[in-house]
């Protein structure tokens, strides 16, 4: 009997689980099943610490009242709790474990792969930030942890750093059971990161394909594929492939639930007859998908939701002081307090990366107030490079940290009316994906309209500031632009930056440091939206 489509309204859902275990009991002498449970996070982006509910940094204060979420020491103890449950559990990540605190920018990798030896996975797969400080510290976070790493649909063949070292796909054993894992990245992870020249990646779905087909050569029928694709990628790999059972994702902070009016989807979306999970981000959440296989290696059953890790799961005592071993040579600097905020500054990414938000707003502000005396007349900002909120009240220089944790520089150049609007055109492109490359501006007004298609003139108006006023840009015009010096570097897709850009100094101070410098200026701060991209 299968079973597809889970999962279903609770009740309706039990009442078919129960009649395939009837099913089942009755079948057991004809065939043997397999139950599995599969743990797993996702883009847990060196949240090393508890979190607030804003996905910031949470005070020991409101930590102690159980106000706060996910943590390094909380996960172990929820993993060792769900292992309790299950102990042949598999745990497994969607990627994306570098960048986004303080703990990455010290110590690199190194934090991470002691926090998943730990934790004891038993897979991962690399996400675009992996590769953010190149190939290199890549492979040391690979030769520092204890479990595969998994990347099926990129040649680094030509990679020294990687060459014969990371894998397309493997086989894990957990109680007596074998099951292949194959991993799978962002296709466009050369904008999106730095993995160098040698490494190139490829369509996810004829990647998989085939590691399906050579582990089905090898006698493998269970077949698991941790991505950092996507929701909506993992949904089309789920679709056009055959023999993958369930996909374990990332890289879209996807929250999938059957109890939670959040949820994007449900826990799990069927596709056909596999499985595809994810579990937000920064360890907010643990996946707890229970899988029940049958000899044939198919799925009959798939049912689960997500663990919160919030303030009712226990701290474990030897990693809270581990971690503030880790800590205390980051104190000084992230305990500085730089400003002061009049109210939470809103950078939620299911927001910056669809509209105009307010820390959008400010960075784009900070950074055109700091080179506007050069002449400098438009800034424009990716929303993947904003991290965090900040909460009201006193801001501290690991706040700022969190927003920008990139350590990107400041980039002017100088550049054309229509490659401005070419590159307005190339931020509002996916949108519907929830892309980082939506642009926050400043200096500049723009309007889009989501019914026309991607490139195909999407962008309606363009209004540029001009001795105080807002005029309509001259596509013939040269302008002063400042961005990043990763965007500057044609990063998320700003192509036309890199290419057609003339004056270009990309060494400016970093982005943290004129955030902070900003901010202080104008403290307190006051967050605001005042309309300037519009539909």
């Amino acid at each position: 009997m299968k079973l597809t489509g889970f999962p279903l309204k609770p009740a309706i859902a039990a009442s078919y689980v129960l009649a395939a275990m009837a099913s089942v009991g009755a079948l057991s002498t004809a065939h043997a099943d397999t139950s599995v449970t599969i743990l797993h996070t996702n883009d847990f982006h060196s949240r090393v610490e508890p979190i607030s509910k804003y996905d910031s940094p949470c005070s020991a204060e409101d930590n102690t009242e159980g106000k706060c979420f996910g943590g390094y020491a909380r996960l172990v103890t929820a993993v060792e709790e769900a292992r309790a449950r299950n102990p042949d559990a598999l745990l497994f990540s969607g990627g994306d474990q570098f960048q986004g605190s303080l703990f990455y920018t010290y110590y690199k990798g190194k934090v991470a792969a002691e926090i998943m030896n730990t934790m004891q996975y038993d897979g991962m797969t690399v996400g675009n930030h992996e590769f953010d400080d190149g190939p290199e510290v890549l492979r040391e976070f690979i030769d520092n942890v204890n479990f595969p790493v998994v990347m099926s649909n990129a040649d680094f063949s030509a990679e020294p750093a990687l060459a014969n070292k990371l894998m397309k796909s493997t086989i894990v054993e957990k109680g007596g059971e074998k099951f292949g894992i194959i991993g799978l990245t962002p296709q466009d992870t050369l904008d999106l990161s730095s993995p160098g020249k040698n490494v190139t990646f490829s369509d996810p779905v004829a990647a998989v394909q085939g590691e399906v087909d050579s582990l089905t050569e090898q006698g493998i029928n269970k077949i698991i594929v941790l991505s950092h694709s996507g929701y909506a990628v993992d949904k089309r790999v789920a679709a056009e492939t055959t023999g993958v059972d369930v996909i374990v994702g990332g890289h879209t902070n996807t929250f999938l639930s059957n109890t939670n009016d959040r949820a994007v989807g449900p826990y799990p979306t069927m596709v056909g007859n596999t499985a595809v999970v994810q579990a937000y981000a920064y360890g907010k959440y643990v996946g707890e998908l229970s899988v029940v296989f049958d000899d044939a290696g198919e799925i009959i059953t798939a049912t689960g939701d997500p663990i919160t890790i919030d303030g009712t799961i226990s701290e474990e005592a030897a990693i809270v002081t581990r971690v503030a071993e880790l800590a205390a040579p980051l104190e000084e600097i992230r305990n500085k307090i730089v400003a002061t905020s009049a109210a939470v500054i809103e950078g939620n990414r299911a927001v910056c990366r669809i509209q105009e938000c307010e820390m959008g707003n400010l960075v784009a502000d900070a950074m055109l107030d700091r080179v506007r005396d050069q002449g400098v007349s438009i800034a424009i900002m990716n929303s993947g490079g904003l991290r965090s909120s900040i909460d009201e009240g006193d801001v501290t220089m690991g706040e700022v940290l969190s927003v920008l944790p990139f350590q990107n520089t400041l980039s002017t150049f100088d550049i054309s009316g229509a490659d401005v609007v070419a590159a307005l055109e190339n931020g509002v492109s996916q949108v519907e994906e929830v892309k980082g490359r939506f642009p926050q501006v400043s200096g500049l007004t723009f309007k889009w309209d989501a019914t026309i298609a991607p490139n195909e003139g999407r962008i309606v108006e363009v209004m540029v500031e001009t001795d105080g006023k807002f005029q309509p840009i001259d596509l013939a015009k040269t302008y002063s632009v400042v961005s990043n010096n990763y965007v500057r570097g044609g990063g998320d897709g700003y192509k036309m930056f890199e290419t057609n850009a003339s004056n270009a100094y990309d060494f400016g101070p970093n982005m943290e440091d004129v955030l902070a410098d900003y901010l202080a200026a104008n403290a307190p701060y006051s967050p605001s939206l005042d309309g300037r991209i519009s539909q």
